[in-house]
Parts: structure tokens; C-alpha cells; sequence
């Protein structure tokens, strides 16, 4: 079986997989216990699957295992703690922006990039890249004011 090295939350890791194709999502949760990143509609159009590749906000469900190798993966589990939330995370929860929680792993990861790229954006700047990451339970309002939070923060 084939090896793959990995950099994930700061880490050096070399995981197996059948199938240089795998997904980079099914590795994060079923070889490495890292259940953050969700499966939703497994074709990148929700976002719930969402980590950071080299800082850029990625769909982990159409990235695969072979395309990861030798990047910076950043899954929710490696941006702070309950006890330490990153600024984003401290936002999200200030705001109440999550009600059952499945986007919010993609919602966070999608803000971090987008900070990262743009440090004081707008309220439309904020819409236009979170555009992509669908919420069922329709929390928009106070995931945009959250992410408007954490750009002050």
C-alpha cells in the first residue's frame, strides 16, 4: 500500500492509502481521527468538508490524498482549543453563529482564508467569500457578523 507524507496541524505524518485518488477528507477522518471536516455533498459545493491547504481555504472531499501530499493541512482541530479558540472560533461562539454545527467546521476554515487574505473586509466581501459554504439552518446573519467580529478582533 502506498505511503503519502502529510504536514497536518503542524505535524509531520505518513499515512497509508489504497488509492492515491482517495480523498483527502475520507484520510483526515478515517486514518487520522480527525472528524472536524464533514462529508457533505462530497462533490465541493457545500463546503462542510472544508481545511486549509497552505492557508487557502480547500474542499478536502475533491482534494485527493496525492494532491495533499507535501502541503501545510490545517483542519479545524488545529486552530485552537475549547479552552483557547482562535479568533474566528471566539467569534463564532460570541455570535452564536452555529445552531447543529455540520457547516461550521467549513464556515471557519472558509473565514480564516478569507481573513487571511483580506484582514478588514466588508460585509459584501464577507457574502461573496463565504458564497460557497451552504448552512441548512440558515445561521447567515450571525455567521457574517461573527466573521465581521473576528476581522476585529
Amino acid at each position: 500500500m502506498p505511503n503519502f507524507k502529510l504536514r497536518v496541524n503542524g505535524r509531520a505524518v505518513t499515512v497509508e492509502s489504497w488509492d492515491p485518488a482517495q480523498p483527502l477528507l475520507y484520510v483526515l477522518r478515517n486514518s487520522m481521527g480527525l472528524h472536524g471536516a464533514k462529508f457533505g455533498c462530497g462533490l465541493g459545493q457545500c463546503g462542510a468538508c472544508t481545511v486549509l491547504i497552505d492557508g487557502k481555504a480547500t474542499r478536502s472531499c475533491i482534494t485527493s490524498v496525492k494532491q495533499a501530499e507535501g502541503h501545510a493541512i490545517t483542519t479545524i482541530e488545529g486552530s485552537g482549543s475549547p479552552e483557547k479558540p482562535d479568533p474566528v472560533q471566539a467569534a463564532f461562539i460570541r455570535e452564536q453563529a452555529a445552531q447543529c454545527g455540520y457547516c461550521t467546521n467549513g464556515m471557519i476554515m472558509t473565514a480564516k482564508s478569507l481573513l487571511r487574505q483580506t484582514p478588514h473586509p466588508t460585509a459584501e466581501q464577507v457574502k461573496q467569500g463565504l458564497g460557497r459554504n451552504l448552512c441548512r439552518c440558515a445561521t447567515y446573519t450571525r455567521i457574517l457578523a461573527a466573521v465581521l467580529r473576528a476581522a476585529k478582533a
